[in-house]
C-alpha cells in the first residue's frame, strides 16, 4: 500500500496499559508507522505522568507524537463554550493550534479517534475518518428519566453525538451492534466496522502456578461510567449472593476508577474487596479466578474482557459483555443475558479447573485472532484506501 501522510487526533495518550481507548491508540500509531506511513499523532492529556509515559513508549527520533494537556478552565467564558461545543473542553487552544498548522501542510487522512474529536475536524470532514468506539445515546439510555442535571447533561451528550456523527462521511464502528444507530444518525455515512486491535504479546498468559487456589470472582473497569457501575452492582447484590450459595467460600474482588466512592455501600459486605485506582492491572488479574462482568447496559468492545483473555482469566459476561467478538458460549466464555445463567455458568466454572483451562486457552487464541494488530491496522489501511478511490474517482476528498 502505498504511504500516505496521516495525522491523527485522540482524546488520550496511546499507551499499552493506559486507559481502554489508550491500548488501541498504542497498537494504530505503531501499527501505522511500522507500515510506512508519515503519522503526526495528536493526543489530549488528563494525567501529567501519562505524557512522560507516551514518550517513553513513542521516543521523538521514531514518532511525531505531540502530547497537550487539558487547559485549565473556569468562569463564565468556559461555561457559554462548553455549552456552545460540548466535551471539546479537552482540547487546548494550543493542541488546535498545532494540529491545524500540521494539516495546512498537507494530508491524506484526518484520522479521529472516538466522536468528540470530531469537534477538530469541522473543517476537513471530507478527508476524515471518525472512529466510533461506543454510543453515549446507547450507554446512558437508562438514564433518560434521571434528576433533572443528570437529565439535561445526558441530553447534550446524545445532541452533540448525533450533530458530530452527521458531519462526517466516512466512519468507523468498532461492532457491528453500532453500525445500525451510526446509519440512523447519517443515513449517507460509509460504515465499516473493524474490530479494536489489542496487542496481546504484551499480556503475558498467567501460568496454573500463578492462579488463585481458592474461588474469586471479581471485574475491573471504571465505577464512574454506567456500564462498568451497573456491571459491579448487580454483581454484589444479584449474582454473589446466589453464587455463594452454591461455593460457601467465594469472595469478590473489584477495582476500577473511584470503585471505592462509588461502591462505598458495598465496602463492608462480607467476602468483599474493593480498590480503586490500580497501577498494575496484572496482579489483580491474578488474582482471579473468574471475571464476571455483566453490565445493565453499554456500547462498544470491553477492553477489560480483552485484556482478561489475553492475560488468561476465564470470563463470564453477556452478550454485550462479548460485543465485536466471535465468541461462542461455553468455548471462549460463559455466555448469558440472564441472572440465573450468568450464576450457573460461574458456579460451573469455578468448579472445574480444567474447563477454565481450556476456556482461557481458546480465548486468548481468539483475541490474537480477531483483534490482532495486524488484522486491525490492516483493516484501516483498507479504509484509507477506498477513501484514496473516492478522491480519485470523484473528487469527494
Amino acid at each position: 500500500m502505498t504511504p500516505r501522510r496521516i495525522v491523527i487526533a485522540m482524546v488520550e495518550p496511546p499507551l499499552p496499559f493506559g486507559s481502554a481507548p489508550s491500548r488501541w491508540y498504542y497498537v494504530l500509531l505503531k501499527g501505522l508507522v511500522a507500515r510506512g506511513h508519515r503519522v503526526t499523532a495528536f493526543a489530549s492529556c488528563a494525567k501529567a505522568n501519562e505524557i512522560e509515559q507516551a514518550a517513553t513508549h513513542f521516543p521523538p527520533d521514531r514518532y511525531d507524537l505531540r502530547c497537550f494537556a487539558h487547559p485549565v478552565r473556569s468562569g463564565l467564558a468556559a461555561k457559554v463554550e462548553s455549552a456552545r461545543r460540548p466535551y471539546s473542553y479537552m482540547f487546548s487552544p494550543e493542541m488546535r493550534a498545532s494540529l491545524q498548522h500540521e494539516l495546512d501542510q498537507g494530508f491524506d487522512v484526518l484520522h479521529l479517534e472516538q466522536l468528540w474529536c470530531g469537534w477538530l475536524g469541522l473543517g476537513h470532514a471530507d478527508r476524515s475518518l471518525v472512529n466510533v468506539h461506543h454510543l453515549v445515546s446507547i450507554d446512558l439510555e437508562d438514564g433518560r428519566a434521571a434528576p433533572w442535571l443528570p437529565w439535561f447533561q445526558n441530553q447534550l451528550a446524545f445532541r452533540t453525538e448525533r450533530k458530530l456523527m452527521q458531519a462526517f462521511h466516512y466512519v468507523r464502528s468498532c461492532s457491528p451492534r453500532l453500525e445500525q444507530p451510526l446509519r440512523d444518525m447519517n443515513p449517507g455515512a460509509s460504515i465499516t466496522t473493524v474490530p479494536v486491535g489489542i496487542d496481546a504479546s504484551v499480556y503475558d498468559f498467567i501460568p496454573d502456578s500463578r492462579r488463585p487456589q481458592t474461588p474469586v470472582i471479581g471485574l475491573i473497569g471504571s465505577m464512574a461510567w454506567y456500564p462498568g457501575y451497573s456491571a459491579a452492582v448487580r454483581l454484589l447484590t444479584r449474582l454473589y449472593p446466589q453464587i455463594r450459595r452454591a461455593v460457601p467460600d467465594v469472595t469478590v474482588r473489584i477495582a476500577g476508577w473511584s470503585a471505592r466512592s462509588a461502591l462505598r455501600e458495598f465496602v463492608d459486605l462480607p467476602g468483599v474487596e474493593i480498590v480503586e485506582n490500580v497501577a498494575d492491572v496484572r496482579p489483580f488479574f491474578e488474582s482471579l479466578g473468574v471475571m464476571l462482568y455483566a453490565p445493565i447496559r453499554g456500547s462498544g468492545m470491553k477492553i477489560k474482557v480483552l485484556e482478561a483473555m489475553s492475560f488468561g482469566v476465564p470470563v463470564v459476561t453477556t452478550t454485550e459483555g462479548v460485543e465485536g467478538l466471535p465468541a461462542e458460549d461455553g468455548v471462549h466464555a460463559g455466555i448469558a443475558d440472564d441472572d440465573q445463567g450468568l450464576i450457573d455458568r460461574t458456579v460451573a466454572m469455578l468448579r472445574d479447573p480444567a474447563r477454565q483451562n481450556l476456556q482461557r486457552r481458546a480465548a486468548r487464541a481468539l483475541v490474537e485472532s480477531h483483534c490482532s494488530p495486524e488484522t486491525t491496522v490492516s483493516a484501516i489501511e483498507s479504509i484509507y484506501e477506498a477513501m484514496g478511490s473516492d478522491r480519485n474517482g470523484s473528487n469527494r476528498l
